[in-house]
C-alpha cells in the first residue's frame, strides 16, 4: 500500500505536467477508496532533489521583466491565459509541497491539501486544454516564480505556510479572477469566462482550509491571529497587501470582520 506523503512529494518530483495531473488523480482516488496509508509523523527528505519538478519551459523571468498582457490585443489575452495556467501549476505543486513536507499535522490536514491540490490540477488542465484549442501551450510565454518563492520561503515552518500561502499569494486571486473574468466577458469569451468561474469558486475554498488551519496552528500556540499573521509577514518579507479587495469572497473564505477591516488601513 502507498504511502500519501511519500506519493505527493513523488509526484511533485515529476516534471511533465500531463503525467503530474493524471498521477495526482490517480493519488486522489486512492486517498479517496482508502488504498493509501498516512505515516504523518514521518519526516520526509528532500535534500539534493531539484523541487518542483517543472517542464524545461516556461522560460522563469524576473516579475518586472514579464510581458505587458493587454486585453486589447490577442497576443496579450493568450500571455494573460498563458500566466494563469502558470499560476495553477505552481498551485498544484505547493499543494502537493504541503503535504510531504510537513509531519504531525492532523490526517484531515493532508486529506485537505490532496483535494486543493487535485482542484488546481483541474484548473490547470482546463486552461491548457483551452490553450491547445488556441493553438498554443503551456511554456509558450515566459513567466515569473514568485509564488513558488514563497513556498520555499515558508518551508520550514508550516504556520508560516498557512499564513502566507494561501491566505497571503492565493488569496490575491479571490481580488484579482473577477476583474480579469469581466475583461473576458466583454469581448465575450464565453468558455474563458466559465473557467474562471469555476477558478474563483474553488479558491475561496483553497484560501477557506488556510485560514482554518492557521488558526488551529495559532489556538496551538495560544496565539492571536492578527498579531501572529503580522510578525509572520515581517518575518518571512511576504509582499504588502494592496486593494482593491473582493472582500464578499475573503469574507467566505474565512477572514474575520476585523482582519477585513484591517484592509482598508
Amino acid at each position: 500500500m502507498s504511502e500519501l506523503r511519500q506519493s505527493a512529494l513523488e509526484i511533485l518530483l515529476l516534471t511533465d505536467p500531463k503525467t503530474k495531473v493524471e498521477r495526482l488523480s490517480q493519488l486522489f482516488d486512492d486517498q479517496l477508496y482508502g488504498r493509501l496509508s498516512l505515516n504523518p509523523s514521518t519526516c520526509l527528505s528532500a535534500e539534493g532533489l531539484q523541487l518542483p519538478g517543472r517542464p524545461l519551459r516556461p522560460e522563469l523571468v524576473p516579475p518586472l521583466t514579464v510581458p505587458k498582457r493587454a486585453m486589447h490585443t490577442v497576443e496579450g489575452r493568450h500571455s494573460l491565459l498563458h500566466s494563469l495556467a502558470h499560476i495553477e501549476f505552481n498551485a498544484m505543486n505547493l499543494a502537493l509541497d504541503a503535504i510531504w513536507r510537513f509531519a504531525k499535522m492532523p490526517a484531515q490536514y493532508y486529506a485537505d491539501w490532496l483535494k486543493v491540490a487535485k482542484e488546481e490540477a483541474y484548473h490547470f488542465s482546463l486552461i491548457e486544454d483551452h490553450l491547445h484549442s488556441l493553438g498554443l501551450a503551456y511554456g509558450d510565454f515566459p513567466a515569473h516564480n514568485s509564488l513558488w518563492e514563497m513556498v520555499e520561503r515558508t518551508s520550514d515552518a508550516v504556520i508560516a505556510r498557512m499564513a502566507l500561502v494561501p491566505r497571503t499569494m492565493e488569496a490575491r486571486g479571490l481580488d484579482a479572477v473577477p476583474a480579469i473574468r469581466d475583461r473576458f466577458k466583454q469581448i465575450k469569451d464565453h468558455r474563458v469566462v466559465e473557467i474562471l468561474e469555476i477558478i474563483l469558486r474553488d479558491e475561496v475554498g483553497h484560501v477557506l482550509i488556510g485560514n482554518q488551519w492557521f488558526n488551529f496552528l495559532c489556538a496551538q500556540e495560544n496565539l492571536s491571529p492578527i498579531k501572529a499573521y503580522q510578525d509572520l509577514a515581517k518575518q518571512y518579507r511576504a509582499p504588502a497587501l494592496r486593494g482593491p479587495f473582493n472582500l464578499r469572497a475573503r469574507e467566505q473564505a474565512g477572514f474575520t470582520s476585523e482582519e477585513l477591516d484591517l484592509l482598508g488601513q
